[in-house]
């Protein structure tokens, strides 16, 4: 069910959960208090009532009590890597994506994609590409932030950059050249003009591939030489913006985390001394475990039923090795090759692959709030954002119960309230 109540727009609201996870521990028995935009107070329910109590009556602002019995509340959740632009493989492929579907219909698709997105609680995304969109999702941003339609906040990368020659789609005749899904751009002075043209068309965070299945047999290979990215990610920095990197390979890896990437998207081929690398420079990695999974069902796996295919197995032993060199893990699932909404089928792969639910909480939350530099939110503190979700049960035991979702506010509106009480004035 979708609501967005602007006519409470100066309303104080009293959340009372059953407890709350503020991005870092479990509370039993608190409340918050929001008004406007900010969390305003946050503990005890008694104290929190109080305090709530003599600010509506101070602020001549009228309180609205929300019940969310049986709920954790916790902060929105922070999807770490999502495509609004992308749809599923198995529905369509990526090259006629790319390359069949109008910029239009791919448009109206991720208004679509955004709303299901917010409606599932994850209130921010970082989307890394619009994968031949062009700048489209300046716009879906714009349209977002000026409340046109319902979505996540976004944080954007717009084209994203590629070594010519190295991406795709691929397997065209020589004679002519194909539309791609990323801008290429080679060389010192053509990548300082590509990546100051995507960050003066709206990009926040530069994307590149380090990597990419360009190999003689088709193999994940480097593209960019080491110089090559540290000359991006000093020209992004000086903007103020920080570089990720598409990174499979284990020489892919390490030359994103010597160029001076701050995190690191899939890393499926990372080796024991790579994570040990990634952790002494601090670089986080961004698993993505969801869409490898997705990826070999497409091809016929049949999970559950048939061993798992060497590529997951692998994918286990990666990540346990990144889990105990102490790399920081990004909660973030490539969806756009699976659907958008479900991006929870992350956070269960994460506890199925050996981390513990609370730090998959705590990953989908505080440290992406860190990582990707959005200081006002990922935690459930007094002056942050309020940008809550409150779901059925104890996440922090049973990481299915984030599907459960009751509760959306982005921003200090109320976009989902599927609570058993509803709202209701406060006395």
């Amino acid at each position: 069910m979708f609501f967005h109540w602007n006519s409470f727009a100066q309303a104080s609201y009293l959340l009372k959960p059953d407890r709350v996870f503020d991005g870092l521990d479990i509370h039993e028995g608190w409340s918050v208090l929001v008004q406007k935009e900010k969390i305003v107070a946050v503990g005890e329910h008694k104290s929190v009532e109080e305090t709530a109590r003599k600010s509506a009556t101070s602020d001549k602002t009228t309180l609205q009590v929300i019940e969310l019995k049986g709920c954790t509340l916790l902060p929105g959740f922070i999807e770490g890597h999502s495509h609004l632009f992308l749809h599923p493989y198995n529905e369509t492929t990526w090259d006629d994506q790319v390359l069949k579907e109008a910029r239009s219909l791919r448009t109206a698709r991720a208004t679509l994609h955004a709303k299901k997105t917010l409606l599932a609680g994850f209130t921010t995304v970082r989307d890394l590409g619009t994968e031949g969109a062009e700048f489209d999702d300046v716009g879906l941003k714009e349209a977002i932030n000026k409340g046109i339609i319902p979505g996540p906040r976004m944080v954007i990368a717009t084209k994203a950059l590629i070594a010519t020659g190295s991406y795709a789609p691929k397997g065209f005749s020589a004679d002519i050249d194909v539309p791609q899904g990323a801008e290429e751009a080679d060389g010192h002075d053509r990548l300082i003009q590509a990546v100051r043209r995507q960050i003066g068309k709206g990009a926040d965070v530069v994307k590149i591939y380090a990597d990419y299945r360009w190999g003689l047999m088709g193999e994940a290979r480097p593209t960019f030489l080491v110089d090559e990215i540290k000359l991006i990610v000093e020209t992004a920095h000086s903007s103020g913006r920080p570089t990720t990197a598409h990174a499979a390979s284990a020489e892919g890896m390490r030359r994103a985390i010597l160029g001076g990437c701050e995190t690191l998207e899939h890393g499926d081929a990372g080796t024991p001394e790579i994570f040990s690398l990634m952790h002494d420079k601090g670089v986080a990695l961004c698993p993505t475990l969801a869409a490898g999974d997705a990826v070999n069902q497409y091809r016929g796996w049949k999970k559950g039923i048939e061993p798992e295919p060497e590529r997951i197995k692998n994918k286990r032993i990666t990540f346990k090795q990144a889990l105990d060199a102490g790399v920081t893990i990004c909660f973030g699932g490539d969806v756009g090759v699976f659907s958008h909404g479900d991006n929870a089928r992350e956070m269960e792969m994460m506890v199925d692959y050996g981390m513990k639910p609370i730090d998959v909480l705590r990953s989908a939350t505080s440290t992406n709030a860190k990582v990707f530099h959005l200081n006002q939110l990922g935690l459930v503190k007094s002056t942050f954002l309020a940008d809550l979700v409150a779901v059925e049960g104890r996440p922090e035991e049973r990481i299915s119960d984030v599907r459960k979702v009751k509760f959306v506010m982005k921003n200090g509106d109320i976009f989902r309230n599927d609570a058993d009480t509803l709202i209701k004035p406060g006395k």
